[in-house]
């Protein structure tokens, strides 16, 4: 705004209060205007129309005593048709907003707990908002928007929070990791299960064909060798069985010791010593 023969420039978005002999005289919108001093006319000052933030911070107890610091955003603007309050009747705008931030805030935290506080900032910063276009329009100026941008709890607070809530997150962790690991013992419990009884089936079914082949053997040998017994053939076939078993036996490099008579006379005592088990076993089942 500059002031030339008597001639000022008034800014867009601004307006300038006139004087005439130190007394109130009109309200100059944006554009060129005469003010004639040798007539006593002056200018007192301009007043600016545009949006203006505050930033508020006000430090209050919750419910549960916990000390809190309340960070409020104010945005307002002067009324150009109650541009002469704003100018004359506040000296100082930004304190006397922040009086009334800091009473409703203290009058309104100090009702909630801690989660509380956090869920209804909404609540709190509309009754700031109230409260303030109640008390400010009186003066002039109109409350275009009030925020609460940031709770900040006391530095102890904070770090148990955190400790709180990583411990729900491990108990959930651990209580989901063995959920996992029974279900994997289940799982092997259930394969190694199956495994067996497919193994029992291949072990039983295994044996049945060696019965199978005996009795066909058996069968055909007394056949086929006239004056033979089934006894004879089964002597013959405890021979070859002695023998495939000596010649596993020997050549295997990480097989155990095992010293049995190896004579061949024995394999008639090891004959004679099966049939006498299977007999007796009879006889206690009878």
């Amino acid at each position: 705004m500059g002031q030339a023969l008597g001639c000022v420039q008034v800014d867009q978005s601004t307006v300038a209060v006139k004087e005439r002999f130190g007394r109130f005289d009109d309200v100059l919108e944006p554009g060129c205007h005469c003010l004639p001093w040798c007539l006593g006319y002056q200018l007192a000052g301009s007043l600016s129309l545009r949006v203006q933030q505050l930033d508020v911070r006000c430090e209050t107890k919750t419910k549960d005593n916990v000390f809190v610091t309340v960070v409020a955003s104010i945005q307002y603007r002067a009324l150009s048709e109650k541009a002469a309050d704003a100018f004359y009747k506040l000296s100082n705008t930004k304190a006397q907003i922040q009086a009334y931030v800091f009473d409703v805030i203290r009058a309104s935290v100090p009702r909630l707990d801690l989660d509380s506080t956090f869920e209804q900032k909404n609540d709190i910063a509309k009754a700031v908002e109230n409260e303030l276009e109640k008390a400010m329009s009186a003066y002039g100026f109109e409350i275009v928007q009030t925020l609460i941008v940031d709770i900040e709890p006391d530095a102890q607070v904070k770090r148990a929070m955190n400790e709180i809530n990583s411990a729900a997150r491990l108990r959930l962790a651990a209580n989901e990791k063995a959920e996992a690991d029974k279900i994997l013992q289940i799982k092997r419990a259930e394969g190694e299960a199956e495994s067996k009884y497919l193994s029992g089936l291949g072990i039983a079914r295994q044996r049945q064909a060696i019965v199978d082949g005996l009795r066909d053997s058996v069968l055909a040998f007394s056949a086929n060798v006239p004056g033979t017994t089934s006894k004879d053939v089964m002597d013959m076939v405890l021979v070859t069985q002695y023998f495939d078993t000596m010649k596993e036996i020997g050549a295997s490099s990480k097989s155990s010791a095992v010293f049995i008579p190896h004579g061949p006379g024995a394999v008639k005592d090891i004959a004679a010593q099966i049939r006498e088990g299977l007999l007796q076993a009879e006889s206690v089942n009878q």
